[in-house]
């Protein structure tokens, strides 16, 4: 065999090898945000990917191997908006963006929302050391951007860590609890939009600092 043979064979490969992999991780992703990781099996995750268990363990060694690269595939899509926050950017229009980065990423991505909340409820036994480490530095980091604009007089003095869980909750609340969402408003397109035009008056009106707010110097209050 020629080597262009032989490499045009290793690229049919690998492509093979990179498409079964997403596979695998779709699938794990819909197993484990619907029955979480204990009540998940390897047989589940790979009939759900259309695949032998055999096959599936060639790719992945065990459950948990396959867990934590969802985790991780999870964490990093739904981390990404936040590092954008800068403190030299407009306040608002920043957290506004935010926000409407994590209200779309639960619409389309609602399995991710609701596995990461899983893993949360059952006290992190997965991930605990990400969330003290990479994701605490992430959030002290941003906290810190936030609180510059607080002091600065740019946004009303809010407390920058609750500011961020005020917008997780609530935008992940629209997958996390879908089921409740979607008995109480029948439309989704509906829901989707008054959230969005609902959020929006709250960050962009909401965060306004008072024309007399003296900078507040202090984040510990």
């Amino acid at each position: 065999m020629s080597s262009t043979n032989k490499k045009s064979g290793m690229d049919k490969s690998s492509r093979i090898q990179i498409r079964n992999r997403k596979k695998i991780l779709e699938a794990a992703l819909e197993v484990f945000s619907r029955y979480g990781y204990r009540g998940s099996t390897v047989a589940q995750i790979a009939e759900r990917a259309e695949m032998s268990k055999a096959n599936l363990l060639y790719y992945y060694n065990s459950k948990s191997e396959i867990y934590i690269q969802v985790l991780e595939n999870t964490l990093s899509a739904w981390l990404a908006p936040l590092t954008s926050l800068q403190p030299d950017g407009d306040p608002t229009e920043q957290l506004w963006a935010y926000t409407q980065a994590k209200l779309r990423l639960s619409r389309e991505s609602p399995e991710a929302s609701r596995l990461f909340a899983n893993e949360i409820l059952q006290g992190a036994p997965m991930i605990e050391e990400f969330l003290r480490n990479d994701l605490k530095t992430l959030v002290d980091a941003k906290c810190s951007v936030i609180q510059h604009w607080v002091d600065n007089n740019q946004i009303a003095p809010v407390k920058p860590l609750n500011l961020l869980f005020l917008i997780w909750a609530a935008t992940q609340h629209y997958a996390d609890f879908s089921a409740q969402s979607e008995i109480l408003c029948d439309d989704p397109d509906t829901l989707h939009n008054d959230a969005h035009a609902t959020l929006k008056v709250i960050i962009m009106n909401g965060l306004q600092p008072a024309p007399n707010d003296p900078p507040s110097g202090c984040s510990g209050e």
